[in-house]
This record gives C-alpha cells, sequence and structure tokens, in this order.
C-alpha cells in the first residue's frame, strides 16, 4: 500500500470512528466549514461539477454556476457527514430522516412477487435511502460496490454498508450480474446507482441535450427476469429530512430486440433522473467528467 492509500483510507476511516460520534449539530457545521473550504480552493472536483452544473442549467450565468457548485459542495458534504454517521443513528433516526413519495410503486411491486430493480443517480444520499428502506420497510436488498483502491477502503465500504442490512457485491469479477438475476427471480429488490457507465458496454442516451453513457445493467436485468425497474430520485431541502420520489416503473417495449429495448429502457431511466436532476441541480454530486464530449477521446475515460 502507497503512503498515499494509506493517508486515503485512514481519513475514511477517521470519518466512521470520530465524526459519528459528534453531536448531530457539529457534524453539520464541520460538513459545511469543508464544503466552503474545498468550493474556495476550486480543486479539481469543485471545477467539474461547476462545469456540469452549466450542462444541467445552460443558461446560468458564471455567478449563477458559482452559488451552485458551493451549494453542491455543502451537498456532497452533507451526504458524507450523514454517511459517516449513519451507523450510530437509532433506527427512529433513519425512518425519520428519509421521505419518500410514491413507495407504492415499491411496496406495490414488491408484493407482487416480480422483484424490483431501483435504479438511482448520485442525488443526495443514496446510502440513507437504502438504509430506509431496510429499517422502515423491512425489505434486504442487493447492490453493487465498484472496486476502490486501497483494497482495505473498498472492505470499509462493504462493511459499511453490510451493517445497514445490504448485500454487497463487487462490480468487478463478471458473477455480480448472475446473483443479481437470481435474487430479483425469487422476488428480491435490487438497488443500482445507474446514471455514470464508462465502460465499453454502456449505453448512449440524451442527457440534457448531449449524449452520454449510461449503463445497460438495470434494463438488462428487467427484461431477463421479469422484474420491475424504476427510477428513484432524491434531494435535500432545508431541514433534516431528506426527500424522495419512487417514479413508476419503466416498461418493457413490446418490439425490438435485446439491444434495442435496453437503448429505450436505458434512455427512460435517464429521463427521470433528468428531472430530479434539473429540479434539484446542487444535490447532484457528480465531480466527474460523464457526457461523451467531455472524456478524454483516447481513453473514453475521465
Amino acid at each position: 500500500m502507497t503512503a498515499r492509500d494509506r493517508l486515503t483510507d485512514g481519513l475514511y476511516g477517521l470519518g466512521w470512528t470520530t465524526v459519528k460520534k459528534l453531536p448531530e449539530p457539529a457534524a453539520v457545521r464541520l460538513g459545511r466549514t469543508i464544503a466552503d473550504l474545498a468550493w474556495k480552493k476550486r480543486g479539481k472536483g469543485v471545477r467539474r461539477l461547476e462545469s456540469n452544473y452549466a450542462r444541467v442549467v445552460p443558461d446560468a450565468s458564471p455567478q449563477r454556476l458559482a452559488e451552485l457548485s458551493r451549494a453542491g459542495m455543502r451537498s456532497y458534504l452533507r451526504y458524507w457527514m450523514e454517511s459517516f454517521r449513519l451507523p450510530a443513528w437509532s433506527e427512529d433516526r433513519i425512518r425519520d430522516g428519509f421521505a419518500p413519495q410514491d413507495i407504492h410503486h415499491l411496496t406495490d411491486g414488491l408484493a407482487a412477487g416480480k422483484g424490483v430493480v431501483l435504479a438511482l443517480p448520485h442525488l443526495a444520499n443514496w446510502d440513507l435511502a437504502g438504509a430506509w428502506v431496510t429499517t422502515e420497510l423491512k425489505t434486504p436488498f442487493t447492490t453493487v460496490a465498484e472496486r476502490l483502491k486501497p483494497e482495505t477502503l473498498y472492505d470499509r465500504f462493504v462493511a459499511y454498508r453490510e451493517g445497514l442490512g445490504m448485500e454487497v457485491l463487487p462490480h468487478s469479477g463478471g458473477s455480480a450480474f448472475g446473483t443479481l438475476a437470481r435474487r430479483l427471480r425469487d422476488g428480491g429488490l435490487v438497488c443500482l446507482v445507474a446514471d455514470r457507465d464508462l465502460s465499453a458496454s454502456g449505453v448512449e442516451v440524451d442527457f440534457f441535450g448531449a449524449k452520454a453513457r449510461m449503463p445497460a445493467g438495470p434494463a438488462l436485468l428487467a427484461q431477463q427476469t421479469g422484474a420491475l425497474l424504476m427510477p428513484v430520485t432524491l434531494w435535500y431541502d432545508d431541514s433534516p429530512v431528506m426527500r424522495g420520489r419512487v417514479h413508476p416503473p419503466v416498461q418493457v417495449p413490446g418490439s425490438g430486440n435485446r439491444v434495442e429495448k435496453t437503448s429505450v429502457m436505458t434512455q427512460a431511466l435517464a429521463d427521470a433522473f433528468a428531472t430530479g436532476i434539473a429540479e434539484h441541480p446542487e444535490d447532484w454530486h457528480m465531480l466527474q467528467r460523464l457526457w461523451l464530449a467531455d472524456l478524454d477521446p483516447m481513453k473514453g475515460t475521465s
């Protein structure tokens, strides 16, 4: 492990051991202070966040974009402060911390026994939404985590999410799709963050008027298993409670081959994501390159 890897792992470990012990008002103040300092430094992530907001709000003035990026960093650090503290939250605090709309789409889908795929963008706190599902609905689910460096950091994230009641599969290795399909055929729940895919297998979509690539997995799982595919969008307001919406299921097209159906369904996901992001752009934590025009043309990556 390199010195940088040890530092990264140590900082995250410090968050889960120290921040979770802070009184909530102190954690909120700490998060806002760190966010404002990072915003003032205008590092690579902040500049990329602002560039992404410029696509979401194309008529925004430079001053408006600066305001959005500052609010975006505060939202991003709220996510981290909440995530560090989630393992110490009581069940009541988790239940009271999220107020989703149209949850009947999910509960009705699960009651039908078909299995449900929830697909989310990087909005607000998807970990809190997951903890609410396992706590309030008493419904376990399976998700996928990207392999992180160092390996010890990946292990921390897996342990953190498993502690919240999630089954976590590694993104790499090739076996995740089959396991997800089995869970869905058994009538289970799968939750996937699905607004960014830089692999060669990603599906091109129109996203805020330009081409981006999103993962094919959610649509393929729904087609192959008969599970319902539902977009979810999340946002913060000025209260301690996160808000959210479960959108109606994305329908499998009645005609076309698998590639064509996957393209149509993934575009429907992108459209639902765009609706939520346009309403609450400051809660979209996309500090990486996303649109194809912004990617390295030689590598296809950020």
